[in-house]
């Protein structure tokens, strides 16, 4: 990420926009379960939000910077950080009720990299398994943002059926005028 991106994602201003806005828009109405997977971290934002709904959090972070920041934070004995790349995670199949990701997909730098990720996030899921997430819509200050940054924006109207493709049914996706939520099932 550029100094920019970085500065916005760690700032005071983010976390409590993240608390306060995107979590609860992602998860209104969702029952997560007791063990959660959370990909991309980042700096945090939203692991501080989800760490007191769950019983069991792990947070995948490829960022080894980031993944040790996110560790030496007090974040109770419930989180787990793992620094590994989410598209080819060591984590057994069928591990976690729910996984979750929050404005991460458009920093894979392809989309055949995203489809990958979504394909690992469905084999590390329980049978029935929630994935809820949300990400980005494109636009000329998104760019800006993530001038010199890896930026492969998500487009809402195809996300369907790429989650579906990645073995997702029940797909959801919801579009406000700044970005898309989604939500989706591994087959029972």
């Amino acid at each position: 990420m550029n100094a920019l991106h970085r500065w916005l994602c760690s700032s005071r201003r983010w976390r409590q926009t993240v608390e306060a806005h995107v979590v609860p828009w992602v998860l209104n109405g969702l029952d997560l379960g007791s063990t959660v997977l959370e990909i991309g971290p980042g700096y945090g934002a939203a692991t501080d939000a989800l760490r007191g709904r769950v019983a069991q959090l792990t947070c995948v972070e490829i960022d080894y910077r980031l993944a040790d920041r996110l560790r030496r934070k007090q974040l109770g004995d419930n989180v787990i950080v793992r620094c590994e790349d989410a598209t080819a995670m060591s984590i057994p199949t069928s591990t976690f009720d729910a996984a979750v990701c929050f404005t991460m997909l458009h920093h894979l730098p392809s989309v055949s990299l995203q489809n990958q990720l979504l394909a690992e996030v469905a084999r590390v899921l329980r049978p029935g398994g929630l994935f809820a997430g949300t990400d980005s819509l494109e636009s000329r200050l998104f760019r800006l943002i993530h001038a010199f940054d890896t930026l492969t924006p998500v487009k809402p109207d195809t996300f369907p059926d790429r989650l579906r493709a990645a073995g997702f049914e029940a797909v959801q996706v919801d579009v406000n005028p700044y970005a898309f939520r989604f939500r989706a099932r591994k087959p029972s």
